[in-house]
């Protein structure tokens, strides 16, 4: 393993890379749009009540809203109030790989398991794109790691812990939570024949433990939705709140009813994972081969050096989710402790038993990817987004020339495939992190606007839109969603801005109205990036337009 003076500082520029997101404008849509629904609750003092809009929300539980209010109600309104719930969240989630990595092997493993953690891409983005994501994987892997403890050690505690952390996972995406923690704990029991720990007076107080855990949430949901049988969610009347939580949310993703249909591509999840856990897909997958290959050589008999947890969970939970109709990619994210533990316990095997011939070609293949990281980091600052500050240069060129002196330093090849690897993580969300997104999110009209409607000193009570087209961004930087007005009673309206697009501004001219100020942004739905869009010379084309104009009649 790498000494504990690089362990250490590797994760303290990995805690940087974190914190650097903290102070990003929020994305469009669901990042903004779970800022603005746990706003509201503090704005409204009602935290029994989910809202998307003025839609009641049934879709998801309430803890990660709950959190997210809380934060608010410490630190205030703020973009990186939201996000500290998520990140410290996934804090968590990198100590329980340790912790379980350690059970399972040894520390070192452990130790590197978290680091592969803290690196993969998809736990970097959603430090920064906040979903309910990061709390559901950092209470998942927590959840499973002591519940592993009390297989292991017949600990109470364990078990305890074990039951709360999964009653914070289901109470914050519900049932996917239980899947991938019964899952995992079935593996573990089946592989090492200790069943007899099921029938235990302990999990009596665990599931008690689980029970109280979920209430408030089942509470919520009852007060919402149980007791208001009239309402009509989804073009549905009688919806039980508790019954859709614990039976039809997983059964609707499956199939696509309710919320539609975006993939029906088995292999969706397949070529997902090429990017979500960049740098170590690599290693992934070929430890994964071997891992399985040993298995089927050892006919699945129980062997102490052995653990069948994080394979077998990959396999099954990667096979069931697969065949959801409704996909995205940070529905993978749940399973990135697995495969961090599953990797690091691969390539510390390697080391283990001097491997070098392998390792050394890892190492080549881990070359590449810092290259094509390398390349792409040029790009971005030199070509996508030019540095417009004589600082960021400098930051660059520090930075690159320590990777460079770490690519040169002759030392053993386990130790610079570790370094190297963290290192392609660390370049290329250093760059993100502090010049991408904030470069990128200067074309979101909303948070732009947001921006122009303070530096003008314009009221925020005067702010309308023509159509219930979501604002989240504009909602929440504001700190006030923005009110609907139909164009038909805009006659009625005196001294009010108004937040429209291009055609509906030609909608107002056809219809008559006149306007004295106008501000316009640039507007780019910037989770769908496009290869035009990051071409500067091509850029314009893509771009819309976001206009507020001031309307006195």
């Amino acid at each position: 393993m790498i000494t504990n003076t690089r362990y250490w500082f590797l994760v303290a520029l990995m805690v940087l890379v974190y914190t650097a997101g903290l102070f990003v404008t929020l994305f469009e849509n669901d990042s903004a749009q779970f800022a603005v629904m746990a706003m509201r609750m503090v704005q409204e003092n009602d935290f029994l009540n989910l809202f998307k809009g003025p839609q009641e929300y049934l879709d998801k539980p309430h803890m990660h809203y709950w959190l997210a209010a809380l934060s608010f109600k410490i630190f205030g309104i703020h973009d990186w109030a939201y996000r500290i719930p998520g990140v410290l969240a996934t804090f968590l989630g990198a100590y329980s790989c340790f912790g379980l990595g350690k059970l399972l092997y040894n520390k070192d493993v452990g130790k590197f398991a978290a680091l592969i953690f803290l690196t993969c891409q998809t736990i970097v983005l959603g430090g920064i794109d906040v979903r309910t994501d990061a709390v559901l994987t950092g209470f998942t892997i927590f959840a499973i790691w002591q519940l592993v403890t009390y297989i292991e050690n017949k600990s109470l505690l364990g078990i305890v812990l074990g039951a709360f952390g999964a009653g914070m996972a289901f109470s914050t995406k519900g049932q996917i939570a239980l899947l991938v923690i019964g899952i995992c704990v079935l593996c573990h029991l089946g592989y090492t024949r200790k069943w007899k720990l099921v029938l235990n007076w302990r999990v009596l107080i665990a599931l008690l433990v689980f029970a109280m855990t979920i209430t408030p949430m089942l509470y919520a949901y009852y007060h919402q939705f149980d007791l208001h049988p009239e309402k009509v969610i989804r073009g549905r009347g009688n919806r039980s709140g508790i019954f859709f939580i614990f039976w039809e949310q997983s059964f609707e993703r499956m199939s696509g009813e309710g919320i539609g249909k975006n993939s029906s591509d088995f292999f969706f999840f397949f070529h997902t994972f090429l990017w979500v856990f960049l740098p170590w897909t690599v290693l992934a997958i070929v430890g994964y081969w071997w891992r399985a290959k040993a298995f089927f050589k050892m006919r699945f008999a129980y062997n102490p050096k052995f653990e069948f947890l994080t394979i077998g969970g990959i396999t099954l939970i990667f096979f069931i989710i697969s065949f959801a109709q409704f996909k995205l990619p940070h529905y993978m994210n749940v399973m990135m402790p697995l495969y961090a533990i599953l990797t690091a316990s691969y390539v510390h095997s390697l080391h283990r038993y001097t491997k070098k011939k392998a390792i050394k070609g890892l190492l080549g293949i881990q070359y590449s990817i810092l290259a094509i990281v390398f390349i792409f980091s040029l790009l971005v600052c030199f070509h996508v987004f030019k540095f417009e500050r004589a600082g960021g240069y400098i930051m660059l060129i520090a930075t690159l020339l320590v990777i460079v002196y770490f690519c040169l330093k002759q030392e053993a090849y386990y130790v610079r495939l570790i370094t190297l690897s963290v290192y392609a993580s660390l370049l290329l969300n250093g760059i993100m992190n502090l010049h991408f997104y904030p470069s990128l999110l200067e074309y979101q009209g909303g948070s732009t606007m947001a921006k122009k409607i303070a530096e003008n000193g314009i009221s925020v009570d005067k702010v309308y839109k023509l159509s219930d087209r979501h604002t989240w961004a504009l909602d929440f930087y504001n700190q006030r969603p923005v009110k609907t007005i139909p164009l038909a009673e805009l006659v009625n309206k005196r001294d009010i801005w108004v937040y429209a697009t291009s055609s509906e501004l030609e909608q107002l001219r056809q219809a008559g109205v006149d306007w004295e100020e106008e501000l316009s942004v640039y507007q780019f739905r910037i989770t769908r990036l496009q290869l035009k869009f990051l071409e500067p010379t091509t850029r314009l084309k893509k771009l819309n337009n976001m206009h507020l104009v001031h309307i006195l009649q």
